[in-house]
């Protein structure tokens, strides 16, 4: 299996944490009813209120989504500057490692080198299915997950790459031209298992993901943050790793912010009822003041980078977030 260079070496966008809290931005405009212009106008206007990332989401089939992933973020990748861009996450088997791989460096080149490269194994069997794809076992999707970080990492070395893993196989290939960003494309981890994914994050990974819903690591309480975070520096150890070298990212989906709760609650009668409730209990709907200590009490636990969906067409709590909450969270916990 191909060593992670987290293995031996911090990121510069992780080595950030030192510096306090950071925000990005998921969602907001990757939607069937948003035109590539809002969606473009959206992320323009995420990046001018100083957010860290962007995120799109990848559910090709899924009427939530839109356009898809990688095609948004290719596009983004040449009309932003500053922002990182992501997956969040990409589905490992919805494209084969060497197209994934094609894709990802493709994204890298266009942007300047800000891509973080967000996996996961997977998890809507309805999606699965609308794509013609078998769903596999967790612990076949967690291999699976092995495979492909070895084979788009072994694709972007200098020399042509061959692997036969139980899943996916590549022989003599290599990504060129490939990714441009220095000393390598950081890679994030989604999922909150405390045996084996939390391991291969400690294993292969820049950062860890994970929430309150089910789908992003059911962390519905203080003390499932804490365990969680134990278990990754157990891994983390064991890989001969400081736990400092993996962002500790916290995923919130849903955001809703108003700066009054008259307001929050007429903003929440027009969100259809779907997904006020199917986003539960990872939703956190309130005024400034709220989502404040909201934040401050994740960062307490070790959270160290928040992402935050936002709800299409949602602007005011991209701005409220920016204005109000972000300073006072970053104030509240500076080193």
């Amino acid at each position: 299996m191909t060593e992670s260079p987290s293995a031996w070496a911090t990121h510069p966008w992780v080595a950030q944490a030192v510096r306090g809290v950071r925000f990005g931005i998921a969602w907001g405009a990757q939607d069937p009813t948003s035109s590539w212009s809002e969606t473009q106008e959206f992320v323009q206007r995420v990046e001018a209120l100083g957010f860290d990332s962007y995120w799109a989401i990848d559910h090709p089939m899924a009427p939530v989504s839109g356009a898809d992933c990688w095609t948004t973020l290719a596009a983004l990748a040449a009309c932003t500057r500053t922002i990182r861009l992501g997956p969040l996450v990409s589905c490992i088997y919805y494209r084969r490692p060497a197209l994934l791989a094609r894709m990802a460096a493709d994204v890298d080149r266009i942007s300047g080198g800000r891509l973080i490269l967000g996996l996961g194994i997977g998890d809507s069997a309805p999606e699965f299915q609308r794509l013609g794809i078998p769903l596999p076992p967790v612990p076949e999707r967690q291999r699976a997950l092995d495979e492909t970080i070895a084979i788009v990492r072994g694709l972007w070395g200098s020399e042509p790459f061959t692997f036969a893993g139980g899943q996916f196989q590549v022989t003599d290939g290599q990504t060129v031209p490939g990714p441009i960003q220095q000393p390598y494309v950081p890679l994030l981890i989604a999922g909150g298992g405390e045996r084996v994914t939390l391991r291969q994050v400690a294993r292969y990974a820049d950062a860890s993901n994970f929430g309150a819903h089910r789908n992003i690591g059911g962390a519905t309480d203080d003390a499932a943050i804490v365990r969680k975070l134990d278990a990754l520096r157990v891994h983390c150890e064991a890989e001969g790793r400081s736990t400092d070298s993996v962002l500790k990212t916290h995923t919130t989906m849903l955001l809703f912010l108003a700066e009054s709760e008259a307001a929050l609650q007429a903003k929440l009668a027009e969100v259809p009822e779907g997904r006020r409730t199917g986003f539960a209990p990872s939703t956190m709907a309130g005024t400034p003041k709220q989502a404040i200590q909201y934040f401050r009490a994740l960062a307490a636990l070790g959270m160290q980078y928040f992402i935050c969906f936002i709800h299409p067409k949602d602007v005011e709590t991209a701005e409220l977030l920016a204005r109000e909450v972000v300073p006072a969270v970053q104030a509240a916990t500076a080193p």
